[in-house]
């Protein structure tokens, strides 16, 4: 006897649309497409089941900055946006950049007893840009990747020693692919409509300009090292940033691109209003690079979605335009708003929508795909194409502002399993 029976429910991952069938969940894992006995059986009608999504991307705040997140609360949003998987930042106080912090986090995560987190770690020493980490201790202790996100890698020649250190060790080098002498203090994107509002701009060649830097050191390391290196450009904003790393791959490059919810359904347009609730780094751009970003996932030129979740205090989201931080909080929404806007919107197919949450992510870190087969690992997301609208003050996350409050959305993870274990669970 299983544990949980999921009843006519459509299956869709990275091979597919099919069913409907009959999901029998037990011991962890898929024992059945066909059914058989269970101790709960759900009505899966109407909806379909997923493989869980990972994260490549997400700020937590822990250690040192809980008031705006902790691991209890990220995590818990985590599950509820169908997250079974999570790669926090390091850029934390202290940042996370010894072996002691990386399993500090894991032994803390694990005893929640929600979504799996995997913490990244600095490139960096306290990620100032000038000492390397140690890439094989961090490695054993359990960080899937090594980024001083949060920070612009200046020292070209520091990221091709990491790159060449992580490759050693089979581990990505993510970066905030941006050139802060171009960015200066830019808080919207450069050109007529930050001109207009009498904004400072961060113009996208600013983006372009470190892509195309990084990719030459990339070149470098690949040509230098005797491991792989692997580039991994994070929240790609831009369709010159995009044509290169598309021209890249092309090439043969080791590199992948992540794009987040924000930069594939906002643009510089809501600035208009001087809202800081869209202050996001890098900025909102405009629509033709949105455009751009879409056609990317499509091509395989992004190999994932991300959410850059960044959570701050109401109060600080609440300052002036200048002041206020960067960030937006998204793990609760970044499934829905996507499956309503490309794929109910714009035909986007929604195998590859769910590839970009599943295996695309999981590909990045060297993880085998997850497919919805007999004997699969049973992390899962149930999703209903009911719709309800976003509504912040009933979010998980301490970050109880969105940018796309009001907004009705279809796609709502209703139940999560985290290796058969119901982690989340909103049936009606």
């Amino acid at each position: 006897m299983g544990d949980i029976l999921i009843k006519n429910v459509m299956l869709v991952d990275a091979l597919g649309e099919r069913g409907p069938v009959d999901v029998l969940i037990g011991e962890g894992r898929i024992l059945s497409l066909e059914g058989g006995e269970a101790q709960r059986v759900i009505e899966g009608k109407g909806r379909f089941l997923a493989p869980g999504f990972l994260d490549l991307h997400a700020h937590l705040r822990e250690p040192g900055q809980e008031v705006k997140e902790d691991l209890a609360t990220g995590l818990r949003a985590a599950v509820r946006g169908g997250y079974t998987d999570l790669v926090s930042m390091p850029n934390t106080n202290p940042p996370v950049d010894t072996p002691e912090a990386v399993r500090a986090l894991r032994k803390k995560a694990q005893a929640l007893g929600l979504a799996r987190l995997y913490p990244a770690a600095a490139l960096t020493q306290g990620q100032e840009g000038k000492t390397l980490t140690e890439a094989g201790l961090l490695k054993e202790a359990g960080a899937p990747l090594l980024t001083d996100d949060g920070h612009t890698n200046e020292d070209a020649g520091v990221l091709a020693a990491g790159l060449l250190g992580a490759a050693a060790f089979g581990l990505p080098v993510a970066v905030h692919a941006e050139d802060a002498s171009l960015r200066r203090g830019g808080v919207m994107n450069d050109g007529p409509l930050a001109d207009l509002l009498g904004l400072p701009g961060n113009p996208p060649e600013a983006e372009a300009a470190r892509v195309a830097r990084d990719l030459e050191v990339l070149r470098y390391a690949l040509r230098r090292g005797q491991a792989r290196p692997h580039l991994h450009v994070q929240h790609l904003s831009t369709r010159r940033a995009l044509e290169l790393v598309r021209e890249a791959k092309r090439a043969g490059l080791p590199v992948t691109a992540e794009a987040t919810p924000h930069h594939l359904t906002l643009t510089e347009e809501a600035l208009r209003g001087f809202d800081p609730l869209f202050k996001v780094a890098p900025p909102l751009r405009a629509g033709e690079d949105v455009e751009a970003l879409i056609e990317g996932l499509l091509d395989g030129t992004l190999d994932a979605v991300a959410t850059d979740h960044a959570p701050h205090t109401q109060a600080e989201k609440e300052m002036d335009l200048l002041r206020a931080p960067f960030g937006i909080p998204s793990l609760e929404v970044a499934f829905p708003l996507l499956y309503t806007e490309l794929y109910r919107k714009r035909g986007f197919p929604l195998k590859r929508l769910v590839e970009l949450f599943t295996d695309g992510p999981r590909k990045v870190l060297g993880l085998p795909p997850l497919h919805l087969e007999v004997g699969a690992e049973a992390s899962l997301v149930l999703l209903d194409p009911k719709e309800h609208p976003v509504d912040p003050k009933a979010f998980a996350s301490k970050a109880r502002f969105s940018p796309w409050a009001g907004w009705v959305l279809e796609g709502w993870p209703v139940l999560t399993l985290v290796e058969g274990r119901i982690v989340h669970e909103a049936l009606e």
